[in-house]
Order: C-alpha cells, then structure tokens, then sequence
C-alpha cells in the first residue's frame, strides 16, 4: 500500500478530528455515522443534514457560537480548526440524494 500523499493525510486528519469533536459533543442526540437513528426526535441524523442545505452552510453558524439545530442543542463555541474538520467530517459521511 502507498503512503497517502500530504493532502491525503490532511483530509483524513481532518475527517478523524471532526468525527472525535461529533462523538463527544453531539452523540448524546445525533446519529453521527453513516447508520443509526438519532436519540433526540428532534435531532437529524448527521448523515442526512445535506437534504436540507448545503453542510458548509453550517460554518458561520458554528463560528458564531448560535443555536444551529434542535431546541435542546446546546450552544458551544469550537475553534476555526475545529469546526473546518467538523464540517469536513459532517460531508464525508452524506448520503447521495436522488437525482
């Protein structure tokens, strides 16, 4: 197996920290993998976010500290890095939309 170029190994250092930021501040609510139900009925499941919106829509919400979701979700503020990996983690696990 060939070692991943450095942009490969950026991106999926990205897709692991976002995937680590949704395990520990949104899987209380959020299904946050490609399967599975969400816990809250009012939580979507990540997967499913784009069928709404386009997920980089959600970076100025995060960065602004405001509440981006559910009525139960809590407001937290994440870095710039942490919310660039969070939204790159958040595409990487979309499903396909009907054409």
């Amino acid at each position: 197996m060939a070692p991943a170029d450095g942009a490969d190994f950026a991106y999926d250092s990205k897709v692991e920290v976002g995937r680590l930021i949704a395990e520990t501040r949104c899987s209380t609510c959020h299904a946050i993998g490609t399967e599975g139900d969400s816990t809250h009925p009012d939580a979507k499941p990540f997967r499913q976010l784009s069928e709404n919106y386009p997920v980089s829509n959600l970076e100025e919400a995060l960065a602004e500290g405001i509440l981006v979701g559910h009525p139960d979700m809590p407001v937290f503020v994440l870095s710039p890095y942490e919310i660039d990996s969070l939204i790159t983690y958040l595409e990487s696990i979309q499903e396909p939309h009907p054409a």
